[in-house]
C-alpha cells in the first residue's frame, strides 16, 4: 500500500471521494458539501491556519485504488493547553482492514511528533466543535449537517491501535409537540414571573447585537473547559454569517436578566433534510435550485438544537426551564410552524447538567459520538474529559 500526501487539486478531489465511493451502497450516507471539507484545509477560509498546521493523506492498495484517508493538524493556541501537547486526527475513512488504519494513523502519530506533539485526539475538525467531530458509536441513522458518519467497525480499529474513549457526546431527540412534564412548567412558572428576567426570539434585523449576546453567555459558560478558549468578535460574527441564510429566527431564543443576556437555546433547520438530494457535492446552480424546492415543498421537519447555554450564576434556579417553556408557547401547536422533530446536538457526557435538563423535558439520546485520545507514550494513561460542575 502507498501512502499519498494531498498536495495538488486532484488529490484533494480525491481526498473527498475516498469517503464518496466507501459509502456508495450505504442508505443512511449523506454526501457532505465539498465546500464544507475544502475550507478546513483553506488558509484563506480557515485562520486557524496562519498559526497551525495541517496535511492530509490518501491510501491506495496496490491496484492504486484508494481504500483510505485521514487528516492530521496542530492548532497552536490549544495544544499546549493539555497535560500533554496534544494535536487532531481526523476526516478518517478507511476499509475494514487493521493494516490499512495502521499507516494511516501512524503517519498522522509521526508527523505530529516531528512536531512536538505528545498525544492526538480523534477524530475532531481542525476547528470549532460545531462539525466533523467524533466519532459515530451508537446511533446509525443518517447523519445530520456537519456530524461524521461511519461505519461502526472504525471504532475497533481505532481501539485496536490503541486510542482510548476520551469523552462522549450525545445528540438528543424529541418530538416538538409532546407536552412538557408538569413539574417542569411549575418550575419555570416561578422564573417566569419575575419580571427582571425577559425571553425573546431573536430578530434579523439586530443579528449584530445578539451574535455579541450569544458571545457573552458562550464565554461565560464553555471556556472554563478543558481546550476551550474564550470566543472572540470575528469568531462569533463568522458563526452567525455562516447560519444567516438559514437561519430561523423564530427557534433562536436568548434570555436578560436586567437586560443582560445569560443564556440561549440556538436551533436551525436541519439542513442534512435538503443536502441529501444534492448528490455532486456541490451548491452550484443546480444545487441551489434542488435546495429552494425541497424547502419550499416542506421536506425539512427537523429543528437541529446546536447549542443551548445558562451562564454559571443563572444555573440550578429554573431559568433553562422558563426559557423553553416559554419558546414552547410560541413554537408548540403552531401550525405556520413546519417542525415535528427535535434533535439536540453535541451534549458532552463532561455536562452531565446539561443532559439532565435534556431529559427532564423528554429527551433521549439518539447517537453517541465519541472523542478518542492516544498518548503517544504508551506508559501513561489520559484521563478522561473535566466535568462540569
Amino acid at each position: 500500500m502507498q501512502l499519498i500526501e494531498v498536495t495538488t487539486p486532484e488529490l484533494a478531489q480525491e481526498f473527498l471521494m475516498v469517503q464518496v465511493r466507501l459509502y456508495k451502497n450505504d442508505p443512511n450516507y449523506i454526501r457532505p458539501l465539498n465546500k464544507d471539507i475544502n475550507n478546513v484545509f483553506d488558509p484563506k477560509k480557515n485562520k486557524l491556519l496562519r498559526d497551525g498546521e495541517a496535511i492530509r493523506w490518501i491510501l491506495q492498495d496496490d491496484k492504486g485504488e484508494s481504500v483510505g484517508r485521514v487528516a492530521a493538524f496542530i492548532n497552536k493556541k490549544t495544544a499546549k493547553t493539555f497535560e500533554q501537547p496534544t494535536g487532531g486526527m481526523g476526516f478518517f475513512d478507511c476499509i475494514d482492514n487493521q493494516d490499512a488504519a495502521n499507516i494511516l494513523l501512524n503517519a498522522c502519530k509521526s508527523w505530529l511528533q516531528e512536531r512536538g506533539m505528545e498525544a492526538m485526539d480523534g477524530p475532531i475538525n481542525f476547528g470549532d466543535r460545531d462539525k466533523w467531530w467524533g466519532l459515530l458509536i451508537d446511533g446509525f441513522y443518517p447523519p445530520n449537517y456537519g456530524m461524521h458518519y461511519n461505519f461502526p467497525y472504525y471504532q475497533q480499529l481505532l481501539e485496536n491501535y490503541g486510542f482510548g474513549l476520551y469523552f462522549n457526546q450525545y445528540t438528543y431527540y424529541r418530538k416538538v409537540d409532546d407536552p412538557l412534564p408538569q413539574k417542569y412548567n411549575d418550575k419555570a412558572e416561578r422564573i417566569l414571573a419575575d419580571p427582571a428576567y425577559k425571553f425573546q426570539h431573536m430578530d434579523k434585523k439586530d443579528l449584530k447585537k445578539y451574535t455579541e449576546d450569544f458571545r457573552t453567555v458562550y464565554n461565560k459558560g464553555w471556556a472554563k473547559h478543558e481546550g476551550v478558549k474564550e470566543m472572540t468578535e470575528a469568531q462569533a460574527a463568522s458563526i452567525m454569517n455562516t447560519l444567516k441564510p438559514v437561519i430561523d429566527e423564530r427557534i433562536i431564543w436568548f434570555t436578560y436578566y436586567d437586560e443582560k443576556p445569560v443564556g440561549f437555546f440556538i436551533a436551525i433547520p436541519e439542513l442534512n433534510k435538503l443536502f441529501r438530494y444534492i448528490n455532486n457535492g456541490e451548491m452550484d446552480l443546480w444545487g441551489k435550485l434542488k435546495f429552494i424546492f425541497h424547502k419550499w415543498r416542506g421536506a425539512c421537519k427537523t429543528m437541529y438544537g446546536i447549542v443551548f447555554g445558562i451562564t454559571p450564576e443563572h444555573q440550578s434556579k429554573g431559568v433553562e426551564a422558563a426559557m423553553i417553556v416559554q419558546a414552547g408557547k410560541f413554537i408548540q401547536n403552531n401550525p405556520s410552524m413546519p417542525y415535528v422533530d427535535l434533535q439536540m446536538n453535541w451534549i458532552g457526557d463532561f455536562n452531565p447538567k446539561m443532559m439532565h435538563l435534556v431529559e427532564q423535558i423528554g429527551g433521549r439520546i439518539y447517537k453517541t459520538h465519541g472523542t478518542f485520545r492516544y498518548l503517544f507514550d504508551r506508559t501513561k494513561e489520559f484521563k478522561r474529559a473535566t466535568i462540569i460542575r
